[in-house]
């Protein structure tokens, strides 16, 4: 009688993705342009499915081919690299300085980053006893005109952009104080571009209020914002300026040397 222990076969799309890294893995222990037939010895692989997954992962520009039957990693993939490396990088420096912010004002203070037309937050510092009844699990999201972080980077964008985000979007509103209408929020981010931080009056939940100061990288660019939310009664302006100076030590550490935004 037959064993009937042997694992189950692999879904078709699990055997193609499984091939598509070792493609992948084979591409990156080669510093030139390879071959198909050496790929596909490499791989073990047929030439004829090699060359369908490379052409798929070529279009996607994940894989690039300099000249006709030559392979090697592609651009894509150093523009996915760069994000995750400007995540850790960001995120590492931020990691104390968040903490001690934290601790001098008690209330949660939230990494976050863009990420198409959301913010995704990345790290929080808080404890239980803050009070807040809302959590915004690290890794969750939100929408950019709706947060005070979001609304630092539509200010970044011009004026162009924010028409495109508004009219892709179409300004869901959260609550009855969200911002829904392009000209209320062109006004705003012209707030937030003149005193260099942004603002939340409870329009992503109601009851919770957040002010945010950006940070920026080396080549002056923001790449995430630094928000504190707080329960709306007990939002406190003598915070601004504690934020803002650990938003700019942040920034220092990412090596940013500007004036302030």
């Amino acid at each position: 009688m037959k064993k009937t222990d042997s694992a189950p076969p692999l879904s078709p799309t699990i055997q193609v993705i499984e091939r598509m890294f070792t493609l992948i893995d084979v591409l990156a222990s080669h510093e030139e342009a390879v071959s198909l037939k050496e790929i596909s010895a490499q791989a073990g692989l047929h030439p004829s499915t090699t060359h369908r997954i490379l052409n798929d992962l070529t279009q996607g520009r994940f894989v690039d081919r300099p000249v006709a039957g030559r392979y090697r990693l592609g651009m894509r993939l150093l523009e996915l690299g760069n994000l995750v490396k400007g995540r850790l990088s960001a995120r590492d420096a931020a990691l104390v300085p968040m903490r001690e912010l934290h601790k001098l004002i008690q209330q949660p203070v939230n990494l976050s980053m863009r990420q198409g037309d959301e913010i995704v937050y990345i790290e929080r510092a808080f404890s239980e006893r803050s009070g807040m009844q809302v959590v915004r699990a690290i890794g969750g999201r939100a929408p950019l005109h709706l947060t005070s972080v979001g609304k630092l980077f539509l200010a970044a964008d011009d004026a162009q952009r924010v028409r495109a985000y508004a009219s892709r979007t179409g300004l869901p509103g959260h609550t009855k104080n969200s911002i829904t209408q392009l000209p209320v929020l062109e006004r705003e981010l012209s707030k937030v571009r003149q005193y260099g931080i942004a603002r939340d009056n409870e329009e992503l939940e109601l009851g919770v209020r957040c002010m945010a100061a950006g940070i920026y990288d080396d080549q002056e660019k923001l790449v995430a914002g630094l928000s504190i939310s707080a329960p709306a009664d007990r939002l406190d302006e003598g915070w601004l300026a504690k934020l803002q100076a650990t938003a700019r030590e942040i920034s220092s550490a990412l090596g940013y040397q500007g004036n302030d935004h």
